[in-house]
């Protein structure tokens, strides 16, 4: 019985996944945007909800959790000053995920995890 276990197992070992959702959680916040099947993003959202509000914490501690989880510091410098600011007015809800269908080869549902203040970079400078 599974009862009082929480999380999905994506079908990988308990290493494996921790290693997926970490590079995953990075990729989240260095590009703000990421492409994914719908199981793995709904774990990847908690993961990078509790990392975004580690950062509107802001302190040594806070910053020191966030590089044993993410392991690259330009993206934790970019989380603790860039990513912060954004969302200190908001409690929570920081990212979406938009459903785009099936996956063509193995009908695997797939979503776009996105940060909830992304902005295509591209549309801006086609504009000017």
């Amino acid at each position: 019985m599974n009862h009082r276990k929480t999380g999905r197992r994506l079908g990988r070992t308990t290493s494996h996944r921790k290693a997926m959702v970490r590079n995953m959680v990075t990729s989240l916040l260095e590009h703000e945007r990421i492409v994914t099947t719908t199981p793995k993003a709904k774990e990847v959202r908690k993961v990078a909800d509790k990392m975004i509000t580690l950062a509107k914490r802001g302190d040594l501690h806070a910053r020191r959790q966030a590089l044993s989880f993410i392991r690259d510091k330009n993206v934790v410098a970019k989380l603790f000053d860039k990513l912060r600011d954004e969302y200190m007015d908001r409690n929570g809800g920081y990212t979406r995920i938009i459903q785009t269908g099936n996956r063509t080869g193995d009908a695997a549902p797939m979503a776009i995890l996105e940060l909830v203040n992304y902005q295509e970079e591209s549309a801006t400078e086609d504009e000017n």
